[in-house]
């Protein structure tokens, strides 16, 4: 038996990269998926590839940063769906700069795509969760959570803030049957991380006891399991699916 049959899932981001691959492998445990995304074209393969696969699916185009934006989404979701038993907040951004040279614009960007999200989500969901009295919420941290990294000091912070709101988060709704974990992948080869400049990766990728980058089919299956009941004795947990490069 699958895994997420009759379960509604949310995932942000899930255009592409580790957002579409949880999407799908969701939609293969039996889940109905919606998927926000801020670009139109991306939503729409990730949405194609969900109803090819013949599950309920929804896309929405959304700014996961902005409140009205998002509420809409959040809602039309919901309707699409019939309501949001699991929500997948994986919507972020990366860039660089030294502290030094940082503008507050960068740093103020980040903040809200990477941590910001990931409240305004959450809260719009909770509501339901706690009338069915079950739901699951997995946020996208990043191991440079735990080790940061130099020009990413303010992406560092945002997921370290993503922790740390997991963690209390998962305090306030337990009594309602909702779980609240997180994933810290490792470095994973998606479009965002191709950005990362050559010698960065080159440096960072000696350092992995695998010596390699992972792919985004490697970090669904962790978000599987804590959207499952498979999952239900992880309360603001941190799971670490990041090739070694962080061992906590």
């Amino acid at each position: 038996m699958v895994k997420l049959t009759g379960k509604k899932c949310l995932v942000t981001g899930g255009g592409r990269g580790i957002g579409r691959a949880i999407a799908i492998a969701f939609a293969k445990e039996g889940a109905a998926v919606a998927v926000i995304d801020r670009d139109a074209s991306a939503l729409s393969a990730t949405v194609d590839a969900l109803v090819a696969m013949n599950v309920k699916a929804a896309g929405i185009v959304s700014e996961v940063q902005d409140e009205a934006s998002i509420t809409t989404a959040v809602r039309k979701s919901e309707a699409a769906l019939g309501g949001i038993d699991v929500l997948v907040n994986n919507a972020g951004i990366m860039s660089y700069a030294p502290v030094e040279t940082m503008s507050i614009g960068m740093w103020d960007e980040m903040m809200a795509i990477n941590l910001r999200s990931v409240f305004l989500c959450s809260k719009l969901v909770i509501p339901g969760m706690k009338s069915r009295r079950w739901g699951r919420i997995i946020s996208l941290s990043s191991q440079l959570a735990h080790k940061g990294a130099k020009e990413l000091a303010h992406y560092g912070a945002a997921k370290a803030g993503v922790i740390g709101f997991t963690r209390a988060l998962a305090r306030e709704v337990i009594d309602f049957g909702i779980n609240v974990n997180a994933i810290c992948p490792g470095p994973i080869d998606t479009e965002l991380t191709q950005l990362n400049p050559a010698a960065w990766r080159a440096e960072l990728t000696a350092q992995i006891p695998t010596r390699r980058y992972g792919n985004v089919e490697e970090i669904a299956p962790t978000a599987v399991l804590l959207a499952s009941d498979d999952g239900s004795f992880y309360v603001g947990a941190t799971l670490n699916p990041n090739g070694g490069d962080v061992m906590v």
